[in-house]
């Protein structure tokens, strides 16, 4: 998940410094001193990321920004307004009502960038996030939302659970988890083949998800962005349905599953001060009340 990225800054000058033909320099500045306050957006940017969580969203297309190994489409400005208002309300804002703002601004990426289009790999899976050292969270399929009709179910699975896994990523680069975690299901992990093999198969192997069983940190953090987006009855419907047990193991996977989410449960209150069910009643309860967001004006 780690990443370093250097960033190089590179001025064109455009036009002569001097004249060759005049003794005096020019009076004209060689830089651009047009005023650039922005949009309206980016104004609204600078008060409600900027300032006050020290966050820069870029969502207009830059190539050092992005990864060369898709075929990316920019996203559209009107869409980028409505998720960073979603991104506010329903991610960083339930942190601070949980942790404090202080622990958000402390530890939130410093960059979210937006893409319009998925991430697509050649085994038909789509990237819907990533995290890089702790520093930017990337985000696709931008251009999916609409404002008028996004709901708080396709708001958690498209977007909101992939800042809940990326953030927790984040927090375990800063602090790691129990080893202990990795025991539990440790031969079962099967790195970027996770897609081959079928939900039921992996929910009886004990993992929350097929992308769980990828590996041991993508499992933790899949706990964590699973529980906290889904309601109680959700998350009890996810564990009957792993209430088998795989050949050759002793325990069914919902045993897996309630051994594993005890370890992330304890490191979230213990590294970082965290109650994972007071945490899922914000969201939720956020998620509820999205419709008296004003997604389509600043």
């Amino acid at each position: 998940m780690k990443k370093i990225v250097i960033y190089l800054l590179a001025f064109t000058l455009t036009g002569s410094l001097w004249s060759c033909d005049e003794n005096e320099p020019s009076s004209h500045s060689i830089f651009d001193t047009t005023d650039e306050s922005g949009t309206a957006f980016d104004q609204w940017l600078l008060s409600n990321y900027v300032y006050p969580y020290n966050i820069e969203v870029k969502y207009k297309m830059e190539d050092i920004e992005s990864s060369m190994d898709y075929t990316l489409a920019p996203a559209m400005p009107d869409k980028c307004m409505a998720l960073a208002k979603l991104i506010k309300y329903l991610w960083l804002e339930a942190y601070d009502e949980v942790a404090g703002l202080e622990f958000t601004r402390t530890y939130v990426p410093r960059i979210i960038h937006m893409i319009g289009s998925g991430a697509y790999n050649s085994n038909n899976t789509v990237i819907l996030g990533t995290a890089e050292g702790g520093l930017k969270i990337t985000l696709y399929r931008v251009n999916n939302i609409n404002p008028q009709t996004i709901t708080a179910a396709e708001l958690n699975d498209a977007y909101l659970k992939t800042m809940h896994h990326e953030f927790g990523h984040i927090l375990n680069q800063i602090k790691n988890y129990p080893v202990d975690f990795l025991g539990i299901t440790q031969n079962d992990y099967i790195g970027d083949d996770w897609n081959s093999a079928s939900l039921a198969e992996a929910k009886e192997k004990g993992f929350v998800s097929q992308y769980a069983r990828s590996y041991d940190s993508e499992d933790f953090v899949e706990i964590i962005s699973i529980f906290v987006t889904r309601d109680q009855e959700t998350w009890d419907v996810l564990l009957e349905s792993a209430n088998t047990t795989a050949p050759g193991n002793e325990k069914t996977g919902k045993q897996l599953i309630e051994q594993k989410f005890e370890i992330v449960k304890n490191y979230l209150k213990d590294s970082w001060n965290i109650d994972i069910y007071k945490l899922r009643e914000v969201v939720l309860k956020r998620g509820n009340s999205i419709d008296q967001l004003d997604l389509t004006h600043i």
